[in-house]
């Protein structure tokens, strides 16, 4: 099958993934003292930048990914559905930790929730790079080469998110500064794996 109908559909998710993060952002109704009701819900704003900054840098990378399919096949359309269950549901965590990421005891569960899609979206993300290494068929054959720097940034991403979970069970608050810094660190480190698999595709 050709690829595009798959891109529209990933496109289309991250879309509706990115637009539902802002309806949990605080309106409080009623409110007699409104600036710092919204202050006091700085957990939100923090919750909701982290969660499109992962998201949007994800949903970059997963562009030069698809930017160098040529074709799919059943078994890849089965792994990106997977990527895609988790992607579609970062709302649910980024709203629980919001929540209760100021609750005490409370907030163990909210961090390790979290941590744990993130991994699990990042993990899918590179079952799928690595489904593309084994079957170079799919991929145009300039592209080729930066295949393993996809794969090795995903499985990376979802390591560190791996031990972030693990952090949340002794401080929520330190998982949390992980969560945020894996997102900064992806959004800045720059890497040219998208931009090679869309000029590969492109040359081929």
């Amino acid at each position: 099958m050709g690829p595009d109908r798959l891109r529209a559909l990933i496109d289309g998710v991250f879309a509706i993934a990115l637009t539902l993060l802002v309806l949990d952002l605080p309106k409080p109704a009623g409110s007699a003292h409104l600036t710092s009701d919204l202050l006091h819900a700085w957990p939100s704003y923090v919750a909701y930048l982290v969660s499109f900054a992962t998201l949007g840098v994800l949903w970059m990378e997963h562009h030069g990914m698809m930017s160098a399919v040529r074709s799919i096949d059943r078994r890849f359309l089965e792994r990106t559905l997977v990527f895609l269950l988790f992607v579609s549901i970062i709302p649910w965590p980024t709203a629980l930790a919001a929540s209760y990421a100021t609750k005490g005891a409370q907030a163990r569960p909210a961090a390790v929730l979290y941590a744990l899609v993130m991994m699990a979206m990042g993990l899918s993300f590179a079952w799928g790079w690595r489904y593309l290494c084994r079957h170079l068929d799919l991929v145009f054959e300039p592209a080729r080469a930066a295949l393993p720097g996809g794969q090795r940034r995903a499985w990376l991403g979802g390591a560190v998110y791996l031990v972030a979970a693990a952090v949340a069970l002794a401080s929520p608050a330190a998982s949390f500064v992980l969560d945020a810094l894996v997102a900064t660190y992806f959004a800045l480190s720059r890497t040219n794996v998208p931009e090679l698999m869309v000029r590969a595709a492109r040359a081929d």
